[in-house]
């Protein structure tokens, strides 16, 4: 088995390598001035179980798909027995089913046509519903960052911290980081609008006064959800309020945003690099592939 570190996961894949012991084929990227990619992997990968490690977040999240398409043809081209994706934030992900008519299901569009390029399964992290890997065209499993999200915050020094989920739906989520926190749990009433996309909160129930909250989700991309959040514990006496997520996409003003409403710190991991990426999915990954081989 071998890693192929793509262009938009390289510190991660050679992490990965690093702790799995495992060779690191790096990958060779042109641009052209139209903004077409060239993609070569620099290489032996004749007989081999490829790992191909390319995030797909964005900016640019349509080339990185196209990127790691190429990626797992060119494998196959060159001799690779089997080629799994790792591909830490699945980009159209969040498209898993039908609300209105007329729609697709973009989940289901972008894992065909990976397995159509080449790519014989694929892991993801906290994939936004579970209930959508059965309907896929190739093995795709779905791994979860919350426990060591949850467990930077107790290095922190933030052990019995409340554990929040945005909503009932990702209540699983705050369940996961309690296990490591130890604290109190609870989730906010939410109830979204399909057309407009906007949602309405309210947090009946929730015994935060005092405490440090934690609200865990698996992604943040406007930021409004925890904005609303950050008012409703606040007004219920919340100490502190953190923000945690497996994908810290945080677009446009959306960290302004939440510094604003009383947020602390927002925490996500490398599946997105940047400055909120404070935790490595490295150990998580490396885990799946030793337990693959």
């Amino acid at each position: 088995m071998k890693i192929v570190s793509g262009p938009a996961s390289r510190e991660l894949a050679e992490s990965v390598a690093s702790i799995t012991g495992l060779q690191n084929v790096s990958v060779v990227l042109r641009v052209f001035p139209d903004g077409e990619f060239y993609i070569r992997l620099d290489g032996d990968v004749l007989g081999e179980d490829i790992v191909i490690i390319q995030t797909t977040c964005p900016s640019m999240q349509d080339g990185k798909l196209f990127q790691l398409a190429f990626m797992a043809d060119a494998a196959k081209r060159a001799g690779a027995c089997r080629v799994t994706a790792v591909v830490p934030y699945l980009a159209y992900a969040r498209q898993d089913k039908l609300f209105l008519s007329g729609e697709g299901i973009s989940a289901e569009t972008v894992v065909r046509m990976l397995g159509a390029s080449g790519v014989d399964s694929l892991l993801t992290v906290n994939i936004h519903s579970d209930k959508v890997l059965s309907q896929f065209s190739l093995p795709v499993q779905s791994v979860s960052a919350i426990s060591l999200l949850a467990n930077y915050f107790v290095e922190k020094g933030f052990r019995g911290a409340y554990a929040l989920a945005p909503d009932k739906g990702a209540l699983y989520i705050a369940k996961e980081a309690q296990q490591v926190l130890g604290g109190g749990i609870g989730y906010l009433n939410k109830v979204r609008d399909y057309h407009t996309g906007q949602t309405v909160q309210s947090g009946e129930g929730l015994d935060v006064e005092g405490k440090t909250v934690i609200i865990f989700d698996d992604i943040i991309s406007t930021g409004g959800t925890i904005v609303g959040a950050v008012k409703i514990l606040k007004d219920q006496g919340a100490k502190q309020v953190f923000a945690a997520c497996a994908h810290p996409l945080l677009m446009g003003d959306a960290e302004k945003r939440m510094r604003e409403a009383g947020i602390e710190e927002i925490i996500g991991t490398d599946s997105v690099p940047g400055p909120y990426s404070k935790v490595s999915l490295s150990p998580l990954i490396s885990k799946q592939l030793k337990g693959a081989r």
